[in-house]
């Protein structure tokens, strides 16, 4: 008998375009939320728009976090339970969201996504990442339930963090391929949808490099798009496998061995072109990466990510210890393996 469910979680509204931080409170209102707005955001967001989205909602409280961990969390819970609020709003980039989309869950409400960067598809995905101590924790939630992502803002984002966006999504190229890898020789639940969605979502990215240039906000338009569609592979695979592989097992290990020295999205944009290799050898699709990353002005080598070569073979030969996550390095590839796979690529 049949007897297959799944439930699926995805984000209501998605409101994209030029200046439409200003229709904020229209979005909210179409998902007749009751309680009050509780705003979770950090400074440079804070100033930027903070007041543009406070001057729309009467009676709403607001917290300013420095850093993400699980005590932002517990601050915003507790803030948000004095403030007795309905719902939140997560104005910024991977701090605030992420910090947010716990607090939500925690609150047993829900939240809305305001980002001012397009740094990651955590804007929209149902996982938050909090790192703590030398480690990176990557936690399940549910997604928001409206995206409002004002092109005009996110052109004006510093462009490395609209390049580690553009690298977070080129990355799904190896972190599919991974998950179809899994899902023949470990028998992991696959999702046809989910992946082509995420493999059409890097190839976009891929195609549209050469317009993807600093300060045009059609850029911006292209990425959060891309984005988006990242966000729901995931929530349509209940899982972060459209958009996580071996690249971001090998970004998780940089932050343990060095960490603060990269952005995740370029970390996981060099991992990237160094796992496609180990999937298709000389000849594989690693070059269309690198180049694009290349194109966008995106780091392709260690020097270029400020890491050293050691350290990028140690991270690279470590990866698999990071989760209990098969892909093309099982159970550890060789130092051998590892350098030759940097060098050929150009990496280190």
């Amino acid at each position: 008998m049949f007897d297959k469910s799944t439930w699926i979680k995805l984000p209501r509204n998605v409101l994209q375009g030029h200046g439409v931080l200003d229709d904020l409170s229209a979005a909210v209102d179409e998902l007749y939320l009751s309680g009050d707005p509780f705003l979770v955001t950090s400074p440079s967001p804070d100033r930027i728009a903070g007041d543009r989205v406070r001057d729309q909602f009467d009676g709403i409280t607001s917290i300013s976090l420095d850093r993400a961990s699980f005590e932002s969390v517990e601050r915003v819970v507790d803030a948000a339970r004095e403030a007795d609020a309905g719902y939140l709003i997560a104005l910024g980039g991977g701090k605030p969201i992420d910090v947010a989309k716990m607090a939500s869950d925690r609150l047993d409400c829900g939240f809305i996504s305001v980002p001012t960067a397009a740094s990651h598809d955590g804007i929209v995905s149902g996982r938050s990442s909090i790192p703590e101590g030398d480690t990176r924790h990557s936690v399940a939630a549910d997604p928001p339930l409206a995206v409002v992502a004002d092109t005009e803002l996110l052109a004006e984002a510093p462009w490395e963090l609209t390049t580690a966006g553009c690298a977070d999504i080129i990355s799904n190229y190896t972190a599919v391929k991974d998950w179809e890898l899994a899902h023949r020789l470990k028998n992991v639940e696959y999702s046809e949808y989910a992946g082509a969605l995420s493999q059409m979502t890097a190839e976009m990215l891929v195609g549209s490099a050469d317009s993807i240039k600093p300060g045009l906000e059609e850029s911006a338009w292209i990425v959060t798009k891309a984005l988006v569609s990242s966000g729901v592979a995931m929530s349509i695979a209940g899982s972060s496998r459209p958009a996580s592989g071996a690249e971001h097992l090998f970004s998780h290990q940089l932050d343990r061995i060095a960490p603060g020295s990269a952005l995740h999205g370029h970390q996981v944009g060099v991992g990237s072109i160094m796992t496609e290799y180990f999937h298709s050898g000389a000849r594989g699709e690693w070059t269309d990466i690198r180049d694009a990353l290349s194109t966008m002005g995106a780091p392709t080598t260690a020097d270029e990510l400020g890491i050293d070569d050691e350290t990028i073979i140690e991270a690279l030969t470590t990866a698999h210890e990071i989760r209990d996550r098969y892909t093309i390095l099982g159970n550890g590839v060789s130092e051998e393996a590892a350098i030759e796979a940097a060098t050929i690529t150009g990496v280190i």
